[in-house]
């Protein structure tokens, strides 16, 4: 089992190489290109466009619903210890480097849900999209698209279900004593409340925790920014100039380098918002509109949200405090951080933002497994699906999971290469379907400016 597990470890540190992540910031970039830096000029018509109703169009959830959903299986562990192994392992520098990754994600993250709403179709359990659709319909490579269903479907088991009710349970352990089949318990039993009414019901249910742990969360952190403000200068400071004369945390020059900076900072982007993985236009294509660009629009806005504002804030309070320059895990790190500015109220709200965190990932990926295992088997197997998604969740909760967190990450980025693949070979369709949006909307304008002028 040991040969087995650090055969994985080696694949999984391979495939989540420097090729990987060029892949990813590459395809972001060349994106942002081919659509005229579409993330900069139109970020205000995308967040105006989150709370419109659609009333017109095709789909089982609002634009709201979908991006919540999303949000969900994204805002996450990624945003507290991600960016604070960030720092650890490439120092203040890295938060720069997330936040390019970020910029350019946003465009992979519209490009991923134009598709998904394009090509997606009507099933038993609601609306099927995804990349797997629009690889096998759109790129016509149905194998491609069936190894993308397959490497989701494992993924959700993994990285979605039983590494996440893991956190929870190890978290509530170490600070309240609470035993691992006491939380799995609750957490299977709160889980399978939620999954039983399909998406419609994690809608709903998403639509009210993710704004909620969201305001928790940025409202506690931003407290802190504000009572360290004089930091603040400094932090950014650190940030920029450390993003290209790297410094590892804890003052010392071990592993400092430029390369350790841009790769950490890329590494925990991506794994904070998934944009290129391809998960979250699964929940995109389940949207009620009647044009792909609108809920794609809407998509852009989760990474802006995950990367570029949470992550952000959670660098700042980890740099306007002085625990990551005393050597201290990644794990602690922002728990720390926080301590140090509002005491145990800190590590509580840490606790409870990464249960919070933990849960609402468990729940966006479950309905991404759903649709994978779908896609693979047919609807006649989704509701055997939620039932052994919901039964699995106490396993997680009291094993040890090296393995699966490595099995995890290994499927996540084997997810991204078919989802990839297919982006490249539709950028066009991408392109064409958003200079159609945006023609007709300057049109419209146009009429509207005519009509008053002639009144």
């Amino acid at each position: 089992m040991e040969t087995f597990e650090n055969f994985v470890a080696t694949l999984s540190g391979w495939v989540w190489g420097a090729p990987m992540l060029i892949l990813l910031v590459g395809t972001g970039l060349y994106l942002t290109i081919l659509l005229r830096g579409l993330q900069f000029r139109a970020l205000g018509h995308a967040l105006k466009l989150i709370f419109d109703k659609d009333h017109q169009g095709v789909g089982d959830i609002s634009h709201f619903a979908a991006l919540t959903t999303a949000l969900a299986a994204t805002v996450g562990i990624g945003n507290i210890v991600g960016v604070a192994t960030a720092i650890t392992l490439g120092g203040p520098g890295a938060v720069f480097w997330m936040w390019m990754t970020g910029i350019v994600g946003m465009a992979t993250k519209y490009a991923e849900a134009v598709l998904a709403v394009k090509y997606r179709e009507q099933g038993k359990h609601g609306m099927r999209g995804g990349p797997m659709y629009y690889i096998a319909k759109g790129a016509g490579l149905p194998w491609l698209g069936w190894l993308f269903a397959l490497f989701t479907a494992c993924a959700a088991f993994g990285i979605g279900n039983m590494t996440q009710a893991n956190s929870v349970a190890v978290m509530l352990g170490n600070i309240f004593g609470v035993e691992a089949w006491v939380t799995g318990v609750v957490l299977m039993s709160l889980t399978g409340f939620v999954l039983i009414g399909g998406i419609r019901s994690i809608g709903r249910f998403t639509s009210m925790l993710v704004p909620f742990m969201i305001v928790l969360y940025i409202g506690a952190a931003l407290t802190v920014v504000a009572i360290n403000i004089n930091q603040v200068p400094e932090a950014l400071r650190l940030i920029f100039y450390h993003a290209f004369n790297p410094i590892a945390a804890g003052g010392g020059f071990a592993g400092a380098t430029l390369a350790s900076a841009i790769r950490f900072g890329v590494a925990r982007g991506v794994f904070s918002n998934e944009s290129g993985l391809g998960s979250a236009p699964i929940a995109a294509a389940a949207a009620r509109t009647c044009d792909p660009v609108k809920q794609a629009l809407v998509s852009m806005t989760q990474t802006f949200i995950d990367t570029l504002l949470v992550c952000t804030i959670t660098a700042l309070v980890i740099l306007t405090a002085t625990p990551w320059t005393e050597g201290v895990s990644a794990g602690v790190l922002t728990s720390l951080s926080f301590a140090e500015t509002l005491g145990d109220k800190g590590t509580l709200i840490v606790a409870s933002a990464t249960g919070l965190f933990a849960f609402s990932t468990l729940i966006g990926w479950s309905y991404y497994g759903e649709k994978a295992i779908e896609y693979l088997l047919g609807a006649r197997v989704v509701v055997l699906y939620r039932v052994a998604f919901v039964a699995v969740i106490p396993v997680g909760a009291m094993l040890q999971l090296d393995l699966v967190w490595n099995f995890s990450d290994l499927m996540n980025g084997l997810m991204a290469v078919p989802n990839l693949i297919g982006l490249l070979l539709l950028s066009k369709v991408v392109r064409d379907e958003t200079r159609r949006y945006f023609n007709a909307r300057s049109n419209d304008a146009g009429h509207r400016l005519k009509n008053r002028v002639t009144r």
